[in-house]
């Protein structure tokens, strides 16, 4: 049999777990089937750059606990590539170093972008196979990806901690929690925290009767509540603008009023990029409590991967190994309960998997009374 040749990059953001999954891949593909691996740098621009390290057993040694990524990383996409001060299409490059090493199949690690950014390659021509990482546990066609328990467990430590100073100091502490458009970690995080008020992407909340859930506790003689707030959460007021102008430029009738509605949009997410700490004022001033704000930001990424993302890394990674002996490719490996699937990219990129407003965290956060801000 020829022995294949394996090219691998880690793209989007980092997350715990990615070393993990490369060195599960590598060494499967090492030991078990013979491959030869090589690994490009920074994500999809070390791809175009043909920027390279061979990935043999010296370099997978030692891995499986550190964080981050052995290869580095960029959020940029082939087709949106800056290249001397102008963006650009850099598909064509990314493919000549394809076949320039000879590979038969490009692993890439990432998250929805990347998913995207695999099938444009794909495609393109290339063989194709990703796995799914995101802290954020919002990747399509999976029932986790790795890197989310990490962070699911620093924020619930977080969470556990600020208990103390709000309850010594009868104040409201409003925690940020990374996600972008997916409330899965601030959730989780929430309900294993035992936080008061959870605030999601998918629920617009009413700043109103968030306020009043905090005052019930307060006459309750509980003087101290955790709100837990995912950072793309919004009111209702500011979803019903937001909706609004999006439809208007998904209906926009020329260049002139879609560029119009676009710097409209632009504004209101500026407007929102302070959200949180409105928020933090806003419930002081309705409340009378003292309220204080915590955003815990890129600790959520870091660190040592916890022992369910190594176990889970290690299972997507050894599995992409025989899908590449199989020469399955064209797909993502998912997680599926305790085994996996492969699932076609075509039925993963472009989409989010977000909270459904029935999901069972959600009736069990309600039936230990948490605020849901709805």
């Amino acid at each position: 049999m020829k022995k294949k040749f394996v090219g691998v990059l880690t793209a989007g953001g980092d997350s715990p777990g990615l070393n993990a999954a490369i060195r599960g891949l590598g060494k499967a593909a090492l030991q078990r089937y013979d491959m030869q691996l090589i690994g490009f740098l920074d994500g999809y621009r070390g791809l175009m750059q043909n920027r390279t390290v061979r990935l043999d057993g010296q370099q997978l040694s030692g891995i499986l606990t550190i964080g981050g990524t052995i290869l580095g990383t960029s959020r940029e996409k082939p087709t949106r590539m800056i290249v001397g001060g102008k963006q650009l299409d850099m598909t064509e490059a990314m493919v000549d170093t394809y076949h320039r090493h000879h590979l038969d199949v490009l692993v890439c690690l990432g998250g929805g972008g990347t998913q995207k950014s695999a099938l444009h390659l794909k495609n393109a021509g290339l063989n194709v196979i990703t796995l799914p990482k995101t802290i954020d546990n919002d990747v399509a066609m999976t029932d986790v990806t790795f890197g989310f328990d990490t962070a699911l467990g620093i924020a619930t430590e977080a969470i556990d901690r600020l208990h103390s100073t709000a309850h010594s100091h009868h104040r409201i502490v409003v925690v940020e929690v990374m996600g972008h458009n997916a409330g899965w970690l601030t959730l989780g995080a929430g309900v294993a925290g035992g936080a008061d008020v959870i605030l999601l992407p998918e629920m617009p909340y009413d700043i109103g009767k968030t306020a009043a859930a905090i005052l019930q506790r307060s006459r309750g003689g509980k003087h101290f509540s955790i709100v837990a707030l995912s950072e793309g959460a919004m009111t209702k007021k500011y979803y019903e603008k937001y909706a609004k102008l999006k439809d208007a430029k998904a209906n926009a009738g020329s260049k002139k009023e879609k560029k119009e509605v676009s710097r409209e949009l632009a504004e209101l997410e500026e407007l929102h990029r302070d959200h949180t700490f409105w928020m933090s004022r806003t419930l002081e001033e309705m409340t009378g409590l003292e309220s204080r704000v915590t955003i815990l930001g890129y600790l959520q990424r870091g660190g040592a991967p916890s022992a369910a993302d190594r176990l889970l890394a290690t299972r997507l990674g050894t599995t992409c190994a025989t899908y590449i002996a199989e020469e399955r490719y064209g797909v993502m490996v998912a997680a599926r309960g305790d085994g996996v699937a492969a699932v076609p990219l075509e039925e993963v990129a472009g989409k989010r998997k977000t909270v459904p407003v029935d999901h069972h965290w959600i009736d069990s956060a309600r039936s230990v009374g948490t605020c849901l801000g709805d």
